[in-house]
Formats: C-alpha cells, structure tokens, sequence
C-alpha cells in the first residue's frame, strides 16, 4: 500500500514477522476496502487490500465506505483479542484500533466479486479488465511474469550480451506471417509493417560488430488468435556473433532456467536435446510432451509382409494406451474419424485382452503381427494398442496428435519438462511451380551435411535450427544464420528467388553483408507462453495485461474502431466498403 506519511504500510508488515510489528504505533495506511462488517451501531470492521494482503481495521461508530472504496485509515497497530486471530493472514495476529477513515475516492458496486469466490465469465472479465487487475491471481501472474523478465535480463547481462532497441516502424520481412500494416501520412501511398520479430534489425547488429545482443521484443503477427497465441507478444530476442548452435543453446538455456527458478524458487534440471527426426518418430510431433509416456513404436518390419490391406504402406506406426480397454466403440469410432480429419486411411485398433486381442482385425493377423501389437510399449491387459499405417510422417503425426487427445494434462501442470528440438528440415514442402519452401526463414544456415541435397532432393536437407519447447508448447526457435554470399545464393536458387527478387526484398540486409559478416547464430523465446506455463494458467490470456479476445478484438475500449474520414484522408486512405 502506498504510505504518504511516517508510518509503517501494509507491505511492510506482510514482510516483517509478527513479532517485528511494532505494537502501539500509529500508522497510516491506504488501499481499496476489500469487506466492510458492522457490529451494531457503534463498531465496524474494514478488510483493507492491496496487492500485497489484507489488513483489518476497527473502527469506532459507522463508517459509510463500501467495497472498492478507496480510503486511507489512520490508527494504531494492536494484538488481536484471543480467539479472533486468523491464521490465513500473514497480518492475522495484528489490526488497526482506534481508526480515522478518509475516503480517497468512492466506488460503485463492482459488476463481479473479486474475491476469487465465483467463477467469471472471461468476456466479462475483459470487458472490466481494470477490475480484473486487482484479483489475487492476476497481479500475482502480473508479478511473476516481472520476476521472469528481470531474471532473463540478469543471465543476458550476466552473459556479456548488450541490450539494444529495434524499430517498431520497419520494412516488410520474409518470415511468412502476415504482417500488420502502417499507412505513412508523410509517403502518400507508401506503407511501413509492425515487425514480426526482430530478425534482420537484429542480424544487421551483428555486421555492427555489437557481438551479443538481447532484447525484450515486442512483436506482432495478423494470425488468428488462441490460446497461446495473441496479435501482440513479447520475446526475449538474442543474437550472438561468433557463435555456435550450441553456444545459443547454451545462452538461452541459462535466461530459461533462471527465469524458471525465479519464479518457483526450484531449478529445473538440464534441459536434455532431440532431433527433430527423433521427436516425430517418438512423439509424433516436433513440440513433444515429455511428462507422459505412450511412446510410438515402429512395426514397419513386422507388418512388410502382411497379408492385412490396412497394413500395406511404407509405415507402421503404433502407440499403447494404458487403460484404453475400457473405451467405449463410439469413442473409438470418434478417434477413427480423428485421424481420418488428419490425412490416415484409417485406424486400427486393439484391445489386449488375457487371451487374445480384440479387433475388427483380429482374426486376420498372423501369430506374429499379433505378439508384436500385444506387446507394444510393454502393454498390459487392460490397454489399447492403436496403429496407423501410412507414409512415415503422416502416421506420426496422426498418432501425434491421438497421443496428445488420450494423454495429455493441462500445459501448465507440472513437472515442467523442457527439451531443445535440433535438426529441423531446411525446407517443408514445394510450392505450385515445384521449388522448395523454407521451413523457417530464408537466412537460416543449411547442416553442414546437406549441402549437396539442397538440389538434388531438397526435402531431406536439414537445417541449423533449433526450438525449446515446454510441456509440448513451443517456447520459441532460432538458428544458425547464413553470413556466407554463396551459401545464401545456393538457397535462394533452390528456392526459385532470382538475384533481382532477392536484391529487391533483401538488398539493404545482402549489402550490408557485403561489408563484412561475422558468423552468427540466435534464438527468441516467448516470455507469454513461459509465464502462463510457470503461473498455472492455460491460456496466455492469464498473463498478459490487457489481451485482446480471440476474435481479436478488446472488450475494454471496444478495439478495434473505426477512423475520422479526415484521418483517413490524411493517410491517403478510403474507407473499405461494406458488404
């Protein structure tokens, strides 16, 4: 509570144990009335709150304030009577006697409870988001997402990284997602983007010779609103010369689990490391979920002879599903449909029953084909065994994603389970006139390895990047970037970018390397995703000041609205017609 006078504040009382109170002194303290009880006519009691408890008040006669009020009571610290003591309260042994209360500002009724009692409407909520700012929950999230970016910013310092501000104001960028677009009044016609990331500013930093850079980013992308997505959010941008994958890694790593130990005082162990070919065939995704098992098994050899049509494909891929005998055949007819939506032919399944399996399939395996599903992953009777047979990464990711709707807890239920994901395809699919599309951005550093595949076959050339993901969500990417003039004309050849394309959208980032680029690699993670993953919350919603809905629009100040024709006339701008 804010303290305008010689005196103790709440605050200070919260940090001091009971017996440091300083009984009999008289003390001015200030914060909202959180409950107000009356006693008859001649005493009253005031919960008095701020962000750091309540305290009690007791005051002579009636007092008319009322919830939300804004007051300043004046009295003397006193011992509890035996038997009121309230042990909830780090200040249930002391209250306020002898009180002079003054109303700073009155309050009308709130439109919902604060007290955490009654579950509110997220719309409402948001609507109220200045109110919503003052539950226990939300300025605890607030706080601890302030005690993550302290300790980030420490391990950078820490690390001999500099910390730098890039524009907001930039030039459209090749990373893919669509960009926000800001018409200039002073270049009629002419338009400037909100950036995406900081990923060429920070690049030419690099040619700057500032050899480690940071940076609490603000970014923002037009895509379509989640749960762990909003139009705005804030990264931890890094970028390091002279570095190697594994030195970013390394950097990142230790922001990561300093930010993890301030926030829960426990420090998670060392982050172990997957390719990306391990994680797929494993997990059936590239954001694997390490806090349970059903692992995916690979029955291709088993199956390459057999005489079952739903098992003639490349690969067999299949995952055990402990308990999953007990499902019912609609929830399986469900799954089937699932991973049909997903691109499977189909799905097959087993119950491992004492004395044989039961399937629709069943009577058509052989003794072998049997024993191998029986016994996939360890199962036991009583489990489920579901097989997809397909091209490799389509019954992977089907699976995947089975996996996740049958296992997964709630992202923000511990353990916390990090992993860093390496070795990501250079390239992730062809476009309509055959070239390669890049996987991540066109400046990323092929694996020393697949040089000579770029052309020849560009689907299994591997890349020099790397993600963190937390209890299967992406915490953020990097990579190892091109600084080499023949290496980045060989990917924008295989990408179909012609030298006048490429001096066109990339020159002022191609001629400063011209000048001199040191070898350099980076890496940025989503402090919103990290934040909501440490408080418990499974939206970023939860800690983020005043997010937008997931239409995208701000119920608070009914974003976004409508300009003055005169604005727009100003901008070179129409207004868009209806329809």
């Amino acid at each position: 509570m804010s303290n305008e006078f010689e005196s103790t504040s709440l605050r200070d009382m919260m940090m001091a144990s009971v017996a440091d109170v300083e009984l009999g002194r008289r003390v001015s303290v200030c914060g909202w009335v959180a409950r107000r009880r009356e006693h008859g006519e001649h005493l009253a009691f005031l919960d008095l709150r701020d962000h750091t408890g309540i305290l009690q008040a007791v005051v002579d006669g009636s007092v008319d304030v009322r919830a939300e009020y804004v007051v300043r009571v004046t009295g003397t610290v006193t011992a509890r009577p035996e038997g009121t003591v309230n042990g909830r309260l780090v200040t249930g042994h002391v209250e306020l006697s002898e009180c002079v209360v003054d109303i700073l500002a009155a309050a009308e009724a709130p439109p919902f409870q604060l007290d955490e009692r009654v579950e509110v409407d997220e719309a409402v909520r948001l609507r109220y988001r200045y109110l919503d700012l003052r539950r226990e929950v939300m300025q605890a999230n607030l706080r601890l997402r302030a005690r993550v970016v302290g300790a980030m910013r420490a391990a950078m310092d820490a690390q001999g990284f500099c910390e730098v501000e890039t524009p907001l104001l930039w030039a459209p960028t090749p990373e893919g997602a669509r960009e926000f677009v800001v018409p200039s009044r002073l270049h009629a016609g002419e338009f400037y983007v909100l950036p995406q990331s900081p990923q060429i500013a920070k690049q030419l930093l690099m040619v700057g010779g500032l050899d480690r850079y940071y940076q609490i980013a603000r970014c923002l992308r037009d895509e379509d609103l989640r749960a762990d997505r909003q139009f705005e959010f804030t990264q931890l941008d890094v970028e390091a010369s002279f570095s190697s994958q594994e030195d970013v890694m390394r950097f990142v790593s230790r922001a990561v689990l300093d930010a993890a130990e301030a926030a829960t005082g426990e420090r998670p162990d060392t982050i172990e490391t997957m390719t990306w070919f391990e994680a797929l065939d494993r997990y059936g995704t590239d954001k694997p979920d390490l806090r349970f098992g059903m692992l995916l098994q690979d029955l291709s050899e088993v199956f390459a002879a057999s005489q079952v049509k739903a098992f003639a494909a490349p690969v067999v891929k299949a995952m055990r599903v402990p308990g999953g005998a007990e499902l019912s055949r609609s929830r399986l007819d469900a799954l089937t449909e699932q991973a049909k939506a997903l691109g499977a032919k189909g799905l097959a399944w087993f119950r491992v029953n004492a004395e044989a399996l039961d399937s629709p399939l069943a009577r058509f395996l052989s003794a072998h084909e049997a024993a191998a599903l029986a016994g996939v992953d360890g199962a036991q009777v009583g489990d489920l065994v579901l097989a997809v047979a397909d091209e490799h990464e389509t019954a992977c990711k089907v699976l995947g994603a089975l996996r996740l709707t049958l296992g997964a807890p709630p992202v923000s239920q511990g353990p916390y389970r990090y992993v860093w994901i390496t070795e990501f395809p250079l390239f992730e699919g062809l476009d309509e006139q055959g070239h390669p599309i890049a996987a991540h951005h066109p400046f990323t550093m092929p694996h020393p390895d697949d040089l000579a595949v770029m052309h020849t076959a560009p689907l299994r050339a591997r890349s020099q990047s790397y993600d963190l993901v937390l209890n299967g969500w992406e915490l953020g990417s990097g990579s190892v970037r091109i600084h080499r003039a023949d290496i980045q004309a060989e990917v924008f050849r295989a990408l179909g970018i012609s030298d006048e394309e490429a001096e066109s959208r990339f020159g002022f980032l191609l001629g400063a390397f011209r000048y001199g680029a040191p070898p350099h690699a980076g890496f940025a993670v989503g402090i919103d995703r990290l934040v909501a993953i440490l408080a418990g919350a499974d939206t970023i919603r939860e800690v983020v000041a005043f997010p937008k809905t997931q239409s995208g629009a701000d119920p608070m100040t009914n974003a976004p609205k409508h300009i003055s024709e005169r604005q727009l006339r100003e901008l070179g701008l129409r207004p868009a017609l209806k329809g």
